[in-house]
């Protein structure tokens, strides 16, 4: 799949033929305002050919927690390969299109140094309905979290440590 593709300092941008988006920023990003701006790009929330065959729109917010493996994390900074991480977050996206019937998908994830409280991901698919929204939804982040090349290493009080495995969604 051709797309295009938009950098600056802060975030890698790849729109896709078929609307679906992945961006990657390096500096923190509000994940509601991101979501509208791209709704309002994409006319989804609009009387458009995708606007009206969406009836449900499911939203996951991902954030870093102070802690992991029972220790205090005062950061964590988040490793990616860039091109690599694109294309792998799009045929996590593809996977889910081709699987559930979405009319769209939208994929942000942070990069480098987080804190407690930071957004690191969020994921929106946009449906006809709610099962396969939701459904969808869970699919995407729980294969970024399993096959997405990001690198977590993590700042405690005693030093750094790299996070060898994810913690299980469900």
């Amino acid at each position: 799949m051709q797309g295009l593709v938009k950098k600056n300092r802060l975030s890698t941008v790849h729109f896709l033929i078929n609307s679906m988006m992945i961006e990657l920023f390096a500096e923190p990003f509000d994940p509601w305002s991101w979501l509208q701006n791209y709704q309002q790009a994409q006319s989804i929330t609009a009387a458009s050919a995708v606007g009206h065959k969406v009836g449900a729109t499911s939203v996951f917010v991902g954030t870093m927690r102070d802690f992991n493996e029972g220790d205090d994390v005062q950061s964590m900074v988040l490793e990616h390969y860039p091109g690599m991480t694109e294309k792998h977050l799009t045929a996590i996206a593809d996977d889910a299109m081709e699987q559930w019937d979405i009319e769209d998908i939208a994929i942000a994830h942070r990069y480098g140094e987080v804190f407690p409280g930071d957004t690191l991901v969020c994921i929106v698919v946009w449906s006809s309905h709610r099962k396969a929204a939701y459904e969808a939804n869970r699919r995407v982040m729980e294969d970024l979290k399993s096959k997405a090349p990001f690198w977590k290493k993590e700042t405690l009080s005693e030093g750094h440590r790299w996070v060898a495995k994810n913690t299980k969604g469900y």
